[in-house]
């Protein structure tokens, strides 16, 4: 009988331990959905064109999953914008020079990592996006007939044609506490997003280099998790 009893305190000492040491791996993973929106800065880095940044609008939504007990977090988001560009032009019959602006509306969508600076207050986040965009559009029409500085016959409305399967790279970071977040994040276009434009007959007389450029995002957004 007294062996008995020692058999079960053993048994329930070892349960008791296991059960302990378990329940410290039991870690409670948070899965959020969140909805942005802000405001763009938006450029194309290029030898082809002299170009100025504009300003614009984004918004969209996330998917978060909060890790605890990792040093990062994970998240899937879409974004949809309209982006703005200058690209310097002047008129054929007076010379006349000034930026013309383009509008574009991109679709993009990212998986970041969200390396932990302090805790979740502060990430460092980075990932791949891929990208959907319109063509370039010219704002106004009327900038319609306008040649573009370096070129001898090529027009404003010429270049509209971009690449519209882009791939890039994003890096940024968001600050806040519980549910609200603000994020700094710029984007990298990894592909040429004029490369479209070496595939059409157009006349670009003397200037023979090839269209080469890779989109520059800014992007400044406010964040609600939910």
């Amino acid at each position: 009988m007294k062996k008995t009893t020692h058999l079960l305190l053993v048994a329930f000492c070892i349960a008791f331990v296991t059960l302990g040491y378990a329940q410290h791996k039991n870690y409670k993973i948070k899965n959020g959905i969140g909805l942005q929106g802000g405001v763009t800065q938006f450029d194309i880095l290029t030898d082809n064109f002299e170009t100025k940044s504009n300003s614009g609008f984004i918004g969209g939504m996330t998917a978060s999953v909060d890790i605890p007990h990792r040093w990062y977090n994970v998240s899937y988001n879409i974004q949809l914008s309209e982006n703005n560009i200058d690209i310097h032009a002047a008129t054929p019959a007076t010379s006349r020079e000034e930026y013309i602006e383009y509008k574009m509306f991109t679709a993009q969508i990212a998986f970041l990592f969200h390396i932990k600076l302090i805790s979740n207050n502060i990430t460092l986040d980075v990932g791949p996006m891929l990208q959907y965009n319109s063509e370039l559009e010219l704002k106004d029409d009327s900038k319609e007939g306008y040649l573009i500085t370096g070129y001898d016959n090529l027009f404003t409305e010429d270049i509209t044609k971009i690449s519209q399967f882009n791939a890039n790279g994003a890096v940024g970071i968001s600050a806040g506490f519980g549910s609200f977040l603000l994020r700094a994040q710029y984007v990298y276009g990894f592909t040429n997003i004029l490369g479209k434009l070496n595939d059409q007959d157009l006349n670009v007389g003397s200037n023979i280099d090839k269209f080469k450029g890779n989109q520059s995002l800014l992007a400044f957004t406010a964040m609600l998790i939910f």
